[in-house]
């Protein structure tokens, strides 16, 4: 697992390969992630968009912009945690993502938490430093 914490709003990532969704013979490379973001902060926060930087092993780079995560602008009050999943696919075997969320407290302040960086790695392959 992987984690980050900005401002006391903590993100916990934890990625896994999906073989049935895979075909290498076809360059075709697919991985899940579950995320819990925790806000362990006094304030009450919305997630308001999301940003990816996807990079596969070639170097190859994908941005990836958008309001909230899989359909929801969630609000983490104190205590709250939110969990979602989604997946990434990539036309090499390893690769690697981070990114950050633009949250907005209840008086209308900004600010971005950052998602750690991880590594996509399909089983049985050589890992590389992406």
């Amino acid at each position: 697992m992987y984690r980050a914490l900005t401002r006391n709003i903590e993100v916990v990532v934890e990625p896994y390969y999906l073989e049935d969704q895979s075909d290498p013979d076809d360059s075709r490379y697919v991985w899940g992630y579950r995320i819990v973001i925790s806000n362990h902060s006094d304030d009450v926060v919305r997630l308001v968009t999301r940003y990816w930087h996807i990079t596969d092993q070639n170097g190859q780079v994908d941005e990836v912009n958008g309001p909230g995560v899989v359909g929801e602008q969630p609000v983490l009050g104190p205590g709250d945690t939110y969990e979602y999943s989604s997946g990434c696919p990539l036309d090499t075997p390893s690769g690697m993502m981070f990114g950050h969320y633009r949250m907005e407290t209840e008086e209308g302040e900004s600010f971005n938490v950052a998602i750690p960086a991880f590594s996509l790695d399909a089983p049985g392959q050589v890992r590389v430093l992406n």
